[in-house]
């Protein structure tokens, strides 16, 4: 659900979204999520002073509240 959240916004905001894909590595205590995307819109995903990037994050923090489970998200260069 988290993954399919992720991967359907960074896709609205690339300017590749053929290239955007989602990894999930579920931990002990942290479910990491890996963001993939074109190098060109690793800018667009992070945003202006980290602040797309943190917004993804709040509503992921939402979903900690629902199910206890923390989540970190990295985007990663293709």
């Amino acid at each position: 659900m988290i993954s399919d959240f992720v991967a359907g916004f960074a896709k609205l905001i690339a300017s590749h979204p053929e290239d955007v894909r989602v990894e999930v590595k579920e931990g002990d205590e942290i479910t990491e999520i890996l963001l993939y995307a074109n190098q060109a819109d690793i800018g667009k995903l992070i945003g202006k002073e980290g602040k797309m990037i943190g917004a993804i994050k709040t509503v992921i923090s939402g979903c900690k509240a629902k199910d206890g489970v923390s989540y970190r998200i990295n985007v990663e260069a293709i």
